[in-house]
């Protein structure tokens, strides 16, 4: 007959104390047991491959991977607007492993939209600005448009009017199109193309009159002749496109700029956006991604969590007023 095993009480009370800790402990989640990243991060881009948020992207996805030390994913989801894009992070794990790289569409959608699935504000936290640049506008290299005061005029007075292409409905591309239309008084006539790369590609061949597009997607076909570049939507001349004047000289106050930031979900633990953001400050700062960015025609932009944030709330309610006046609506 065995005898029975009884632990001593000094022991038992031990396992006693300890039992609600280990609990506690297996309750964390995974980046507060072990370091973060431990696995691949994924970064969302809302629009098709081969368009300037794209490209920016995949700069970015590389550099940020060497700071972490992990793999760096992007992933494509095109559609509505940035909609489609923004929902899918929505619906991952509030974990820091999925980000959405957000441009001026994700802060203009909730304006034109009736039923946008999501608030920005609410369900979306900055985690760090990452490029700016102004827009191109553009025609193709056999269009007799020269300058923009005949665009302009050509706009005016053409019955069946004007179409220019943009990367989707409430694209900085679109609002831009919007801007001019409204500062122009002319008949143009927007259609809207699931990315910048397919919006190119038409107004290369000759099916679109013009297009407001990022730089980096405009550029390869400038250099190599297949488009024109007439004006750029920021107040400054740059360096790459030396004919191309500021819409301002024509339009006083006009001034457009692309932005992309990166956004995750807003119940992301502050410490992994901290670390995150710190991470972008590293990777941003480096003469690599400097010159990668600027060939592409960007230009790499840091900012605190906080004024991150500030940034695109400013941009919504900014682009909120010029929906209103263009009284441009999408049921």
């Amino acid at each position: 007959m065995s005898a029975k095993f009884k632990l001593p009480r000094r022991t038992l009370t031990r396992l006693m104390v300890l039992a609600p800790l280990s609990a506690a402990l297996l309750s964390l989640p995974a980046h507060a047991q072990g370091s973060y990243p431990d696995r691949p991060v994924t970064i969302v881009v809302s629009f098709a491959p081969g368009g300037g948020v794209d490209g920016v992207a995949r700069i970015l996805g590389t550099a940020l991977g060497k700071v972490l030390k992990q793999s760096v994913i992007i992933e494509n989801k095109p559609g509505a607007g940035g909609v489609i894009g923004a929902q899918h992070v929505l619906r991952a794990p509030a974990d820091g492993y999925t980000f959405l790289l957000a441009d001026p569409a994700f802060a203009v959608s909730p304006s034109l939209m009736n039923n946008v699935p999501y608030d920005i504000l609410r369900d979306f936290k900055a985690v760090s600005t990452v490029t700016t640049s102004p827009l191109v506008l553009s025609v193709p290299v056999k269009s007799p448009m020269k300058t923009v005061t005949e665009l302009q005029e050509a706009g005016r007075k053409a019955a069946g009017g004007f179409t220019y292409s943009s990367a989707g409905v409430g694209t900085s591309p679109h609002m831009s199109g919007e801007l001019f239309r409204l500062r122009s008084k002319g008949n143009f006539v927007h259609v809207p193309y699931r990315g910048s790369g397919p919006a190119m590609a038409d107004l290369v061949a000759g099916n679109i009159d013009f297009s407001f597009s990022t730089m980096a997607a405009a550029l390869p076909f400038i250099r190599d002749g297949r488009l024109r570049a007439l004006a750029l939507t920021g107040p400054d001349r740059v360096a790459e496109l030396p004919d191309a004047v500021p819409l301002a000289a024509s339009l006083p106050g006009f001034d457009v700029r692309f932005w992309t930031t990166l956004m995750a979900r807003s119940s992301t633990p502050p410490e992994v956006l901290t670390q995150v953001n710190e991470a972008m400050r590293t990777a941003l700062a480096t003469e690599e991604v400097q010159q990668a960015f600027k060939r592409i025609g960007e230009t790499g932009t840091y900012m605190p969590l906080a004024k991150s944030d500030a940034f695109v709330q400013g941009e919504w309610k900014r682009w909120a007023a010029v929906v209103r006046e263009a009284k441009i609506s999408i049921n």
